[in-house]
């Protein structure tokens, strides 16, 4: 069974202690809540997971681990066991010989990121929205101290949970299935990301102001998110769905988005990164077979989605809290 008592007594001293006064209600009340009807069976594989200490780990190039000596039967029980929580959107990640080719090729967005934010070194980090935990474990390379990432998907909270297993069950690093809205003002992070999470947020400026409650003064804040061209005052607001995604509210431009941070408060806000999302960046795999980027796009112009808008185009802001 997933637990999380260790969690607990890992910020019981320091500067999320206060979170104790709510956190454990919290995470048994969504323990009594209606699951998955797959999450125990999720979560039985995590169990039959063996639990190894890696020869070889990378977290800094990569989330890869190796061991020599493990035999043929012992390497295809693991890539069964961890089939059995497909899809995998965020990687990839490479396990005794098992190559998860997820549906994103998040180490390539890492790329465009870690440049520009400040060194991770030492630093107790948020991440919200933080799917599987691939850019947790990245984060974790890059020399944080404690990595939280929260996420209420419960398919997530199993991957990562089968993830930290094979890296030997790694402390550094923990996933809460919590949504950013249940999070106390804790003002105790260093850096908090948030990629990807923006546009699927009904009140974008709250969600603004909810992620700098989570920073310590001096805190970075390091935003990734889909945007249109233009200028401060463009902002699109989709209809029903964007490249078939249903629940995106607000796509602003940078300048806009830029714009908005400042009036939340932010300082020395700075658009770091534009990328267009590619068909090679977001595809369909062996190990997310549903329809991906490429059914999402205008057959007769990659340009625009097939509802008519924009293609996804996105930006990388960094801010401080002062």
């Amino acid at each position: 069974m997933i637990e999380f008592g260790r969690f607990y007594q890992q910020i019981a001293i320091g500067p999320l202690a206060s979170w104790l006064e709510v956190l454990p209600a919290q995470i048994a009340a969504w323990q009594k809540e209606n699951l998955h009807g797959l999450f125990r069976n999720w979560e039985k594989s995590v169990e039959h997971l063996p639990l190894l200490q890696p020869q070889q780990l990378d977290l800094l190039h990569s989330v890869s681990a190796q061991h020599d000596d493990l035999s043929d039967r012992q390497r295809q029980g693991i890539e069964k066991l961890l089939r059995n929580l497909m899809p995998w959107r965020k990687g990839p990640y490479s396990l005794y010989g098992t190559e998860i080719d997820t549906e994103w090729r998040s180490d390539w967005k890492w790329q465009r990121v870690a440049p520009h934010i400040s060194s991770l070194a030492g630093r107790t980090v948020l991440d919200v929205g933080c799917g599987s935990g691939y850019h947790m474990w990245r984060m974790v390379g890059a020399g944080a101290h404690l990595v939280v990432g929260i996420d209420p998907m419960q398919l997530f909270l199993c991957q990562f949970e089968a993830v930290r297993k094979l890296l030997g069950d790694d402390r550094r690093a923990h996933l809460l299935p919590l949504g950013i809205e249940q999070l106390p003002t804790l003002q105790a992070f260093d850096t908090v990301f948030s990629m990807g999470v923006l546009y699927h947020r009904r009140s974008p400026l709250d969600h603004l102001l909810q992620l700098k409650n989570q920073l310590v003064s001096g805190g970075e804040l390091v935003l990734e998110t889909l945007v249109i061209e233009g200028d401060e005052r463009d902002v699109l607001v989709p209809g029903e769905r964007y490249a078939q995604m249903r629940n995106v509210y607000f796509i602003p431009s940078a300048l806009a988005l830029k714009s908005w941070l400042e009036k939340c408060g932010f300082v020395d806000v700075k658009i770091v990164d534009y990328a267009i999302t590619s068909t090679d960046e977001q595809r369909r795999t062996s190990w997310m077979t549903s329809e991906s980027l490429a059914e999402f796009l205008d057959p007769q112009d990659a340009s625009k989605t097939v509802e008519g808008y924009p293609a996804p185009l996105r930006a990388v802001l960094v801010a401080t809290k002062p």
